[in-house]
């Protein structure tokens, strides 16, 4: 979430700067400040940031807001009982259970965006009424590769519309 409040703020501080619309993108934590260009801009959301646009995956247009990604397939280790990953489930201390492997969603900031894709991985299988609760629309990938487009999440290549969202709401 460090991450995602800095690629937030640095949107802001830049298109203060420029006067312009901006897209800033932290490592795959996606900022926009500003009128975005005509037809929005272009992102492709992918189960790791640093996958070429050959890989699966799917472009979509953001006009505002912010977008985040969190996976258990990029920050992954072995241990003695098993693969592990970086997303603990708080109720355990653990790693949490891999139903999705990749949780993507746009918000009103690329920081509710973090924190809502956050929780949807721990969430599991809760993260579909949770999402669709808060009106946030989101790509699940489960851990077998298929894919759930939630909440005005466009199933093929087209608009996304981000919605107001407030950290509050997502706790």
């Amino acid at each position: 979430s460090a991450k995602a409040l800095a690629a937030d703020r640095s949107a802001a501080a830049a298109h203060e700067a420029a006067r312009c619309g901006v897209l800033v993108s932290l490592g795959g934590d996606v900022a926009l400040a500003g009128p975005a260009p005509a037809g929005g801009w272009s992102v492709r959301v992918t189960d790791d940031h640093r996958a070429g646009v050959d890989a699966p995956g799917q472009w979509i247009t953001l006009r505002g807001g912010g977008l985040a990604s969190s996976s258990t397939t990029v920050r992954r280790w072995q241990t003695e009982s098993g693969p592990a990953h970086h997303l603990l489930d708080p109720a355990t201390g653990r790693p949490a259970p891999v139903h999705w492997r990749t949780a993507s969603v746009a918000a009103a900031s690329c920081l509710d965006a973090n924190i809502a894709s956050t929780a949807a991985i721990v969430r599991g299988e809760r993260a579909v009424a949770w999402l669709e609760s808060l009106g946030l629309p989101s790509r699940l990938v489960r851990a077998d590769g298929a894919v759930a487009h939630l909440a005005g999440w466009p199933s093929a290549s087209e608009d996304l519309v981000p919605v107001q969202a407030d950290c509050e709401a997502l706790a």
